[in-house]
């Protein structure tokens, strides 16, 4: 069957496949049965890439050169053919005679498929219409694509599946190489940045018997032999810093983070981190090292210091706005809590500009952040430092000697993004540990993302930690800023995925413990201990009920919303073409990585709701009943080929 770039209906596509699948693999058998096995080839020598002798054709042009790559597409095909070739660097046109080469190799080459990889040895010439090319002499296949390439006109588009098959996504869309080359010289750039200023790169250890240095959830794996649960770490920063006390001064650790928690646009449950500490400096010396990092860093790799990200224009020239938190929230909201010292009055200050203070403590530094945190976040688009974090959201860092309610903390703020988090770091072991008890009290009260109490970081303290600045960056952020991507999982190369199905393997590794979704057992379903709630006696009239517009919509983005143990943020395709944000409390029966990608449904026209400082635009639809006394919960969700937007009656 002689394969086509037409694009098969969804019906012919499994046959189509199963075919081109025979055909492949009656042409490996055909050249292993004549001794031309290209699973045998165990070298090939390249000497030039494509866009090398592009670059250089003029001195290049008539020179032998051996090229390797992927046939990307064939033309002609008869005495003459045409092939593009593409290598790590891009492609170029191969040009192959019948009488220029060995008639059997011709004939051979010209049935290798869209999606082999071959060696070529061939002369740089230009063909009459002027296309840089290669005129091959011998070619070689050193590896048999066995599964064709995504069709020639579309591409691989579906961004779940590039990211699930991100080695076709390589093939097939050269801007994603570009945003992994940058990535590549964003990190060797920092690595050299740091050498360069005496810090020593170190490594810490990924699993720990604490979890601490962060406030998150950590994933908890168990190691066999010591028979412990073990915590893979949340943050690099009590080990770095206990190398700060064994006198090493200059330390960073460019590594993995594990946090369990939502996934999101700007959030993977695994990401990457540089953290790094100096002795006798203090916060401000963090902040002048990030601004001097960061904006080097784009004029050395893109040559410019303007970027384009998430539809905003970014300048990252020296020079960024640095301000406390206070001063944001009075000048955003108006409200001064410089002016105001009771617990009380600064509670009622947040709610009277519309602050859901619902389950925050009420204090006057968890007033202040949530201002900031729930409005003013949201608005800061230039690079802006935002400095002296209350004490009650930084546990690890120095109280400020002018105003002990604040600590000398900084994060700093790219177009509504957190990019990094830096302190003058606690080295008073007497308050460290009166801090990390108040995170014990909090976990103790069902806060699990509250940290630990760490007895060996705590003796190392009272060694004596010198005068510190610590800094924190998020490097897959930061990749996204200078690339212009609008998810992190275009800059992870094989970000964290639901895997389509369940292998037997995945079944026997759960845990024992019952998922939070209830599931109907396999079999019958015994409903006889099911309560459910009387029906409504009282009749609605029509005309009411018809005004409320139910609709299918998509899960595109769902995560937990912060200082929430019960409500799930949702971001939707409506069908409407703009996302839909709506926030739902179904936290105890989802965790939010498992929703992603589903259908459901909505009511779309009620009036926006403030929960959290989020406007809330609408309500996903549940089942509830009880079960055995208990609640349960079910979010209804549809076949995923309902369209979204499509209006439920």
């Amino acid at each position: 069957m002689a394969e086509n770039n037409k694009q098969a209906t969804p019906q012919d596509q499994e046959q189509d496949l199963s075919q081109v699948l025979k055909v492949r693999r009656d042409k490996l058998a055909a050249l292993q049965k004549e001794g031309k096995d290209p699973f045998q080839q165990t070298k090939f020598t390249v000497s030039h890439h494509a866009q090398e002798i592009k670059e250089h054709f003029d001195e290049m042009e008539g020179q032998t050169v051996t090229i390797a790559g992927r046939l990307m597409s064939k033309r002609g095909m008869g005495k003459v053919s045409f092939c593009d070739m593409q290598d790590k660097s891009g492609r170029i046109q191969l040009y192959a005679r019948k009488d220029e080469m060995d008639e059997a190799e011709y004939n051979t080459f010209k049935k290798y498929d869209i999606g082999d990889i071959v060696g070529v040895e061939g002369e740089v010439f230009r063909t009459q219409r002027g296309e840089m090319s290669v005129r091959c002499k011998h070619v070689t296949l050193l590896s048999k694509s066995l599964h064709p390439l995504p069709e020639k006109f579309h591409g691989l588009q579906d961004k779940e599946l590039r990211y699930r098959r991100r080695y076709v996504d390589l093939i097939m869309n050269p801007e994603v190489r570009k945003n992994f080359e940058i990535r590549s010289q964003f990190v060797s750039y920092l690595r050299s940045f740091l050498d360069g200023r005496g810090y020593m790169e170190v490594e810490t250890p990924v699993l720990n018997t604490i979890s601490g240095g962060a406030t998150a959830r950590p994933f908890i794996t168990h190691h066999n032999t010591l028979d412990i649960d073990m915590y893979m770490r949340i943050a690099t920063e009590l080990h770095l810093k206990r190398l700060i006390v064994g006198g090493l001064e200059r330390v960073y650790e460019i590594g993995r983070i594990f946090r369990n928690e939502g996934m999101d646009t700007k959030h993977n449950p695994e990401f990457t981190t540089v953290e790094l500490y100096e002795a006798y400096a203090d916060f401000n010396d963090m902040m002048d090292l990030f601004e001097d990092f960061l904006s080097s860093a784009a004029q050395k790799i893109l040559g410019t210091y303007e970027v384009t990200w998430q539809g905003e224009k970014i300048d990252l020239a020296p020079g960024w706005r640095r301000m406390t938190m206070a001063e944001a929230v009075k000048e955003y909201l108006g409200v001064d809590f410089m002016d105001i010292t009771d617990d009380a009055e600064a509670v009622a200050a947040a709610k009277s500009v519309g602050i859901d203070m619902d389950g925050v403590e009420p204090t006057w530094g968890h007033a202040l952040y949530e201002c900031f945190d729930q409005k003013i976040e949201g608005m800061l688009i230039q690079p802006t430092f935002i400095t002296m974090h209350p004490v009650d959201v930084s546990p690890l860092a120095k109280r400020s000697p002018k105003d002990p309610r604040l600590t000398e903390r900084f994060e700093l703020f790219i177009c509504r993004s957190e990019m990094g988090n830096a302190f003058s770091e606690l080295n008073d072991p007497i308050d460290q540990k009166e801090r990390f008890q108040k995170q014990v009290e909090l976990r103790a009260k069902g806060d699990d993302e509250a940290g630990m109490m760490d007895e060996d970081y705590i003796d190392a303290l009272e060694y004596g930690l010198p005068p510190t600045g610590g800094l924190g960056i998020g490097i897959d952020r930061c990749v996204m800023l200078l690339t212009g991507s609008d998810s992190i999982r275009d800059v992870i190369l094989f970000p964290t995925m639901k895997p389509l199905g369940e292998t037997e393997a995945n079944k026997a590794e759960k845990p024992a413990e019952a998922p939070k979704a209830p599931e109907a057992p396999a079999g019958k379903i015994d409903f006889s201990h099911v309560e459910i709630e009387p029906l409504f006696q009282e009749f609605v009239d029509f005309e009411t009920f018809s005004k409320s517009d139910f609709r299918v919509v998509k899960v595109k983005a769902c995560e937990a919303v912060k200082k929430s143990k019960k409500l799930l943020k949702f971001v939707l395709d409506d069908g409407t073409g703009t996302d839909r944000v709506i926030l739902s409390g179904i936290h105890d029966y989802y965790e939010p990585e498992e929703l992603i990608g589903k259908t459901c449904v909505a009511i779309v026209n009620l009036p926006p709701r403030p929960m959290m400082g989020i406007d809330s635009c609408g309500m996903l639809i549940s089942a509830v009943h009880k079960e055995n006394g208990e609640e349960g919960l079910n979010l209804l969700m549809l076949d995923d080929k309902i369209p979204a937007g499509a209006k439920l009656y």
